[in-house]
């Protein structure tokens, strides 16, 4: 049987799992810091990962309309950000337009994905024109 390559690895470790993003260092322990990059690179272009910030990908598929990759995840662009976000380990919430949203008190639905983060925090999630947008909270 032969050897797999670094590409296929990471290939393979993406479909067995449940997950829907991968930091970089997920795959650390398959090779090195630049032949992991050029890897991820490889499948960012073949169109099964989208970058979605420094060091972090989420799954994709080809949407069967335009025939572009797309999010693989069920709940889009928002669900992915906040999944970005617990692997990062960052403490957030929702925002205070969602809440009220979900609490009945408005009809307005929130179109802009944004949470709240507690501490600092200085990174960009986007994904196209989509932009993850962070307030600051108590």
């Amino acid at each position: 049987m032969p050897k797999l390559s670094l590409k296929q690895q990471v290939e393979q470790q993406i479909s067995r799992t449940q997950q829907d993003v991968f930091l970089r260092a997920d795959f650390e322990q398959l090779g090195g810091y630049d032949q992991v990059g050029r890897a991820l690179r490889e499948l960012v272009t073949e169109g099964k990962l989208l970058k979605i910030g420094y060091g972090l990908y989420a799954k994709a598929r080809i949407s069967s309309i335009t025939g572009k990759p797309m999010l693989a995840s069920n709940g889009g662009f928002k669900a992915v950000s906040e999944q970005a976000l617990e692997r990062l380990g960052v403490a957030w919430q929702p925002s205070d337009e969602l809440v009220r949203y979900n609490n009945g008190e408005t009809t307005q639905v929130p179109v802009n994905a944004t949470v709240i983060v507690t501490r600092r925090f200085n990174r960009k999630i986007s994904l196209r024109e989509m932009q993850l947008r962070v307030e600051r909270g108590s």
